[in-house]
């Protein structure tokens, strides 16, 4: 979704693909305004292994023909870190990177606005241990650098845009200078608000408003999520102790709305998730 400052936003969603079927009004729900959606089947180890991501695409391209909103995929990320400094790990990440790129394309055939979340490589360790000998924020970006290169390369060939999600982190700057580094239009900033509540409540995180002030005009994608601020809920919103109008009063200062997709743990939860922010006045 493309947003305009200060308009009400138009919600997404992130969806199995049996979700279609299996939760009642979900289909339409996508459909009828033509949602963004962000599909999850690539998560799983298996499913970025061997040719099982060509069978996904042919499934993704039937359930959503005739959808003309925009179409992304989470990137696995089981297994492997970003940042990884060994060459031949290195080598595994970007495999499965790249499984995951050809997939999309291969789903969305070339619609345009497709998109790729990657995890941050920021930890709560890395951060308590920023001025020792450890890892520096510069020997991060180097390694991150030399994993994600090659996908890079690819989404900017392909008009994807690859968004970097906030998972422990707990300076939410770092993050934003990282996908700057990169100098392209391929790399922007995601934010996850459940991780982002999670960092405030158990590390001592800004609370998510920040966050969205943080990456500003480099935010091009968000994962909704209640949760409690001890750990990463996926509740329905309302569920949780999120402060949404905060939330939302941020995201309303940008010059353009980041696409903005409802994350559950269950896809049942989607459509109440969305009812609560459409009868709160936040979105549609």
């Amino acid at each position: 979704m493309s947003g305009i400052r200060n308009s009400r936003p138009i919600l997404g969603a992130a969806v199995m693909l049996d979700d279609l079927d299996r939760v009642p009004g979900l289909r339409e729900f996508l459909f009828e305004r033509d949602r963004d959606v962000e599909i999850q089947d690539l998560i799983p180890v298996e499913a970025a292994r061997g040719d099982g991501w060509r069978e996904f695409s042919s499934r993704a391209r039937a359930a959503f023909d005739g959808h003309r909103g925009r179409i992304g995929i989470h990137g696995p990320f089981w297994g492997f870190a970003i940042d990884t400094p060994d060459p031949d790990v290195r080598a595994i990440a970007q495999a499965r990177l790249d499984v995951g790129l050809e997939a999309l394309i291969a789903a969305t055939r070339g619609r345009g606005g497709a998109h790729m979340v990657l995890h941050s490589p920021f930890t709560t360790w890395g951060w308590y241990n920023r001025g020792t000998k450890r890892q520096t924020r510069d020997e991060t970006a180097e390694c991150v650098h030399l994993c994600l290169a090659p996908a890079v390369r690819k989404a900017e060939d392909h008009g994807i845009v690859l968004v970097i999600e906030n998972v422990e982190d707990k300076d939410p700057a770092e993050r934003v200078a990282l996908a700057a580094s990169f100098a392209s239009p391929a790399v922007k900033v995601s934010l996850d608000t459940g991780h982002a509540h999670y960092a405030h409540g158990a590390t001592g995180a800004p609370p998510v408003d920040v966050f969205v002030r943080a990456a500003g005009d480099a935010l091009a994608h968000v994962h909704l999520q209640d949760a409690d601020g001890f750990a990463d809920r996926h509740w329905a919103i309302g569920r949780g102790t999120i402060l949404w109008p905060c939330v939302f009063a941020a995201l309303g200062e940008l010059a353009e709305l980041p696409r903005l997709i409802v994350e559950m743990n269950d896809a049942a939860d989607i459509l109440p998730s969305a009812r609560h922010l459409h009868e709160a006045g936040l979105a549609e």
